[in-house]
Formats: structure tokens, sequence, C-alpha cells
């Protein structure tokens, strides 16, 4: 009587010999007969003895694929006559495979079995992006969810996630978006999708929730991981894995080479930088700072929210046609304006007969990043240049400006107005002062730990005023007696002397870029 051979089923991992396990890697080497799956890299075939018998039983989500319970058949069989069989499995066997059924069918026919385990997909594919799927601040933690059928999940509970990983999802993007747009998701979520990860041919896109369909509109996604979550940023600056995988085609949009640590000898590489900024952005600034050897902390100061009412901007849109320059001061203007356009069933074609002039280098390239590109933009970082600089005459045109709700600066629409241009202010967010300080910024300072505090709006003076009282009593301004003060600009710098009584450090070039240098500049004057 033949002796049953034993069925290993064997995790392949995402992609080539690479991400194999050694115990994978030996049996391969040992198999008489081989059955795998359409996703294992065709690469792991190589390792086959001669003579060992290939099955493919396809297994692809829309391809034709042998049915489960001919693969349990098969493998029972196979065994029966005493052969030493290896499944093939991609990723891991028993994520969102069918792996129990096949050790069901061969225990029950009294047939060895082994599950050898793999390195999923799921985690192996955002890492090889740049991805990290946890991380101190972003990311507590994450869930991983196969959405073959979009029905089937618990949507609110998903939407709460800080990181969300999802297989099988190429064919319900649109439905997914949908769905976590529906349970209060922000439309500036981050998303990448990370296609053939781990493979020669790995592509990554990169986007936000409300602009993911467009940035791989027409493009084949499948198969593919995707990541939704803030640690999708953090690719901008961890980008060890693509200079190690550089046989990876990306298609993401500006992404950041890996740069070496900063030297101990960098001005900045003993100081620590409180930064005062919105509660929802990834700072670029703290990215800047760091590269120059600084120690970054974070004191959110603005939360960027929707307006009171959407009336106002939504007329607007309808009336596109209408207007014959947006004019976008700010990056939050930029991406409200552009969520809401999307929001209201547009796309970027409905701004095709709009001039489109920007305040500052930053909110260009976040405008570009949208999929954008500014007709003007003023030689200063302000909003009076602007006006100073227009390239036209403005008498007789009707301008759009979407625009903070309340607490902006009036001169764009005073000066436009005066030159004879109808300006039509919307307002398209609002920006407000965290009800609670964050508690490691408050340490920080307490201790004597921060050497600088940067500010790169008037909104964040005062709005850091408030929290420093609200965390630390009345005596909260001797804090920061022994801690230099950082402006961006003038009006900037006009907030600070009113309300914290001094300026201390303020750049030539009003911009994030020029912030930095001038502390450095400070840092550096200080040593000497």
């Amino acid at each position: 009587m033949i002796q049953p051979g034993t069925v290993y089923i064997v995790g392949a991992g995402p992609g080539g010999i690479d991400y194999l396990t050694v115990q994978g890697h030996d049996l391969l080497q040992q198999a008489e007969c081989l059955v795998y799956d359409a996703l294992v890299d065709e690469g792991l075939l190589g390792l086959l003895p001669r003579g060992c018998d290939r099955i493919n039983v396809g297994k692809r989500g829309g391809q034709p694929s042998t049915a489960q319970s001919d693969i349990n058949q098969l493998l029972v069989r196979l065994a029966l006559e005493g052969r030493q069989v290896v499944r093939l499995k991609s990723g891991d066997p028993f994520i969102f495979g069918r792996t129990a059924a096949e050790v069901q069918a061969l225990r029950e026919a009294g047939c060895p079995v082994e599950v050898v385990p793999g390195v999923s997909s799921a985690l192996a594919a955002p890492l090889l992006a740049g991805i990290p799927l946890t991380d101190p601040v972003w990311s507590h933690g994450f869930g991983v969810f196969t959405a073959h059928d979009p029905d089937l999940l618990d949507w609110p509970t998903l939407a709460r996630l800080h990181t969300l990983v999802l297989l099988m999802g190429s064919r319900h993007l649109e439905e997914i978006v949908h769905r976590l747009r529906q349970n209060g998701c922000r439309g500036d979520m981050p998303v990448a999708i990370i296609r053939w990860g781990g493979h020669s041919q790995q592509q990554v896109w990169e986007g936000t929730l409300l602009t993911i369909r467009q940035v791989t509109r027409g493009e084949n996604l499948s198969p593919c991981v995707i990541v939704f979550g803030e640690v999708v940023r953090l690719r901008r600056y961890l980008g060890a894995s693509q200079v190690q995988n550089s046989k990876f085609k990306t298609q993401n949009s500006e992404s950041t080479p890996y740069c070496p640590p900063p030297s101990s000898t960098s001005p900045l590489s003993s100081k620590t930088i409180l930064i005062t900024r919105a509660a929802e952005q990834s700072s670029a600034f703290a990215d800047l700072l760091t590269a120059q050897g600084a120690t970054v902390v974070d004191l959110p100061a603005l939360e960027m929210r929707s307006p009171s009412s959407w009336a106002g901007l939504d007329g607007a849109i309808a009336a596109l046609p209408t207007f014959h320059w947006l004019i976008l001061s700010s990056a939050n203007a930029v991406n409200f304006f552009v969520d809401r356009l999307l929001e209201q069933g547009k796309d970027l074609r409905a701004l095709s007969a709009l001039k489109i002039a920007v305040v500052g280098r930053k909110t260009a390239a976040v405008l570009r990043k949208r999929g954008l590109m500014p007709d003007f933009i003023p030689p200063d970082f302000v909003a009076d240049s602007l006006v100073d600089h227009f390239p036209e005459a403005v008498v007789g045109q009707r301008l759009l400006f979407p625009r903070v709700e309340s607490g902006g600066r009036e001169v764009l629409v005073q000066e436009f107005t005066a030159a004879g241009a109808e300006v039509v202010e919307v307002a398209a967010y609002e920006s407000g002062c965290p009800e609670v300080p964050d508690a490691a910024a408050l340490a920080a300072l307490k201790n004597g730990r921060v050497d600088v505090i940067t500010f790169a709006s008037s909104k964040t003076v005062v709005h850091t005023a408030q929290l420093l009282e609200l965390g630390l009593g009345a005596g909260w301004r001797e804090v920061l007696k022994g801690v230099a003060i950082a402006s961006i600009g003038p009006k900037t710098s006009d907030s600070c002397r009113e309300i914290l009584g001094r300026v201390d450090i303020e750049p030539a070039e009003y911009t994030l870029d020029g912030l930095t240098e001038a502390i450095a500049a400070w840092a550096s004057a200080s040593l000497g």
C-alpha cells in the first residue's frame, strides 16, 4: 500500500525569491509536484527540480480559476499517490486564502499536511513603498481587510482606524472611497495604491481620498494593496526601501529621495524647535528642520474645519464659467476648494477657462500636487504682492476668492476692488483653536528643552497664547523667556510683538525654506 505523501502549503511571499522563507526555498527544491496560484512569481518556478509536475490553478479575482472543491480533491489525489506536494500560495497561506478548506480535506483523507508561513503582501507592499503601518505619532495600529465584497465590511469601524490596509480592492475603489467619506473620513486623507508589491513591475500611486480616482484613472491597478492614513505621508522622507529596491517603478507625486542623517556639526544638531501648525497637516517644515539635525516638537495650534455653510462656495462652483481668475492664497484654500469641486461631481476640466493666481511657493506646490498649474505667482510671498504685481489690468474682471471664513486679511479684496475688479469672496474653510494643548509640547516648554518656537501665521500666535495659558496658567510668558521666537514674515511678526512682546528671528524670504535658513543662521551665530 502506498503511503500518502505530505502536502506542504507554502506562503510564497509578495514577490520573487528575495521574500521567500528559507523553508519554502528548500521545499520547492525537493517538490515532486507543484500546485500554484496565478499571483505566484514565475521566478520561483526556477527552483523546482527537473521532472516536477506543475499545475496552475489560477485563483485570481475576475479571471478563470479552478473551483476550490476541485483544488481540494486534486491535493488529496496527489498526496494519495505518495507524492511530495508543494501547494504554493501568494503572500501568507492564511491571509485571505482558502487554506483551511484544503487542510480540512487533506486531514479527512488521512494525508499529512504542513503549513509554512509566508510574508503577506499586506505587510510587505507598504514597506517596499516606504510606508510604515505604525508610527508613534500618526498610527498606533492598523487593520487589514479584503475589499472583495464591500457590503461585508463594517465601514463605520474602518473609518475610525488610524491606518487601513485593503486587499482585493482595485475593482471597488470608487465604492471604497464613497463608503469612507460617508462615514466621516476627511477628503484629504492620504491614500497609496501599491500594484505588484515586491515584484520588479511594482508601481505606486499616491493621492487623497478625493483625488485617488483621478490620479489612477485609466490605470490597471490589479493586483494591489491600498493604504489609507496619515502614514502615507511618511514615504516622502522614509525613502530607504525605495533606494534599496531601485528596480521598482513609482507613479507617485513628488517623492523625496532618501538622505543620509545630518552631520553632528550642523548648527541645529543640538537644538529643539517647537513648531506651531495646523493639527491635520503633515509638516514639511519639520522635515526641513530635521534634515538640518534639529529635534522637532509639534504644538498643533490650528484646526482646519468646514465652513459654517457651503452655500457660497457651491454657488461659485456652479457659476465657474462667469469668472476670469481664481485666487488662492493658501494651501488650505487649494485643498478645500478642489475637494469641494470634486464632491460636487465635477473635475478639473471645470476650471479650464479660468486663470489661477496663488500666493507663495507652498501654495503653488500644493496646487500642482492636485493636478493644476498656477498662471501667476507674485515675486514676494504675501497677499499684498499679488495685487502689486498682478500680470494684467483687472478692470471689469470677475475674481473668485475662496478663503478662510473668518480672520483673514482684507487688503487683497480691498485693493482689487479699488482697481476695478469684482471680487467674489466665498468661505472655503474655517480655522479654529484646538480645545486641548498638546501635553508633550507643554512638557518640553516647562522642562526648558525648547530653544526656538516658530510661527507661520498670525492665527498660530493668537492660538498658541491661548493654549499656553490654558495649559501653563497665568505665568506662561515666563516659560518663553529663554526661547527664541521665530516668525515667517512681517504680519506674523506684528502679532508676535503684540502678544509675545518680541521677535528674534525673521527670514528675508517669507517661506518655510527661508525660515529654516534664518533659524540655522541664528543657531550658528549663537554657537559663535
